[in-house]
């Protein structure tokens, strides 16, 4: 007991010491679900933090395809697909997703975090190396680190430094590169085209993180891959359901030999319980609804583009980003805490993004757009901005 009391005490010590620092998180409690208007508490606010890009979690034809799902198959996938069988659904999900990414084969896991461990785990170990760019989601820097690989960290987005390490990891069995492909804190493209040929002339093995890209990029939305004329061509290809397709989960796309290699080798496909047949069910319909619903995308684009120019009008440093997600660099926890209590005295929810998320000093309020949101949502976020920008700034 006196062992307990001393951790509790020390958990103690650490939580106040992240509460001095700015640094301290709480959840908050959501009554409704993620569209563009959140219930919180007796208020209702709108939703600037959400993933859900094209509205797609409320879809109707995503929900009933949801609802038929679990009349059919149950709510439940029983056990890992090697162990139960394999549900029927989860098959037809990932030859769409396939199709879709326009790759051979695609293997769907339980969650994008999962895919990552997965995939990297499977490939490398010891006798290798993983190349990754600083601001990778922390799943691929787990991933690495879990692969008992030697990771290698380049600065980001700079191609220069990353030929130079690959120069000099010669002596590696496999040189694995990962990267995200479009960087969900900061809202940066990768130029994936010159990335691949930079891995194409050094041998090397690319893989990128398309969790933010897929449904959002792309003449039919199908992600950076199909944006640069790259489907097919890139050795792994990673995606979430959780983000654009409005469900929960995530896949890996790529050869008909990468996916049965990770069937019989990745222990976070092998080990973990199937996803949930509504959430597949939910992703089947959002991949048909992203391609005959195209008037979606275009008004996701019209609503960042039109926020994007009026915070910069108002003097905002958006740090370079492109896209729905648009970061407002503040530099500063106890700032960047103030701006989001501001906006959400003014009825928005948006997400104040601090250390370790990100680099110190560049603590910020991260705008996530919807295709869902109105002119007027939109408007009242500038209005806001624009007195935080006073009051605060």
């Amino acid at each position: 007991m006196l062992a307990a009391n001393s951790v509790s005490r020390a958990l103690k010590e650490e939580l106040a010491e992240l509460k001095n620092r700015h640094l301290h998180r709480e959840l908050t409690c959501v009554s409704s679900a993620q569209g563009p208007r959140l219930s919180i508490g007796r208020g209702v606010f709108v939703n600037f933090s959400s993933n859900n890009y094209l509205g797609l979690s409320t879809h109707p034809r995503v929900k009933k395809s949801a609802r038929a799902a679990v009349s059919r198959w149950g709510t439940g996938s029983g056990a890992s697909r090697l162990i139960s069988g394999d549900l029927a659904i989860h098959g037809i999900l990932e030859s769409k997703l396939a199709s879709f990414k326009q790759e051979e084969a695609a293997l769907v896991f339980s969650s994008g975090y999962l895919a990552n461990l997965g995939a990297v785990t499977a490939l490398v170990n010891e006798n290798d190396v993983v190349l990754v760019d600083r601001l990778n989601h922390a799943s691929i820097i787990d991933a690495a680190r879990l692969s008992k690989a030697k990771l290698w960290v380049y600065p980001h987005l700079d191609l220069g430094e990353l030929e130079k390490l690959l120069d000099r990891a010669q002596e590696f069995r496999r040189r694995l590169v990962i990267t995200d492909a479009y960087f969900g804190m900061d809202g940066h493209v990768v130029a994936l085209d010159a990335l691949h040929e930079l891995c194409r002339r050094k041998s090397a093995l690319l893989m990128i993180d398309e969790a933010h890209s897929t449904g959002v990029f792309g003449k039919n939305g199908r992600g950076l891959t199909e944006h640069f004329g790259l489907s097919g061509k890139i050795d792994v290809v990673m995606g979430t359901l959780s983000k654009a397709l409005g469900s929960v989960g995530g896949f890996i796309a790529g050869s008909e030999v990468l996916i049965e290699y990770l069937v019989n080798r990745s222990r976070e496909f092998i080990f973990t319980t199937a996803p949930s047949p509504a959430a597949s069910a939910a992703a089947l319909a959002s991949l048909e609804v992203i391609l005959e619903e195209k008037s979606r995308r275009t008004r996701l684009w019209d609503n960042a583009g039109f926020l994007r120019r009026k915070l910069s009008g108002l003097g905002f440093d958006l740090m370079g980003s492109e896209g729905p997600v648009l970061p407002l660099r503040i530099g500063d926890s106890q700032k960047a805490l103030l701006v989001r209590e501001l906006l959400w005295k003014e009825g928005l929810f948006v997400a104040c993004i601090r250390p370790p998320t990100v680099p110190k000093g560049t603590d910020r309020i991260r705008v996530s757009v919807m295709a869902t949101h109105t002119q007027e949502d939109l408007e009242r976020l500038v209005s806001a901005m624009k007195k935080a920008g006073e009051k605060i700034l």
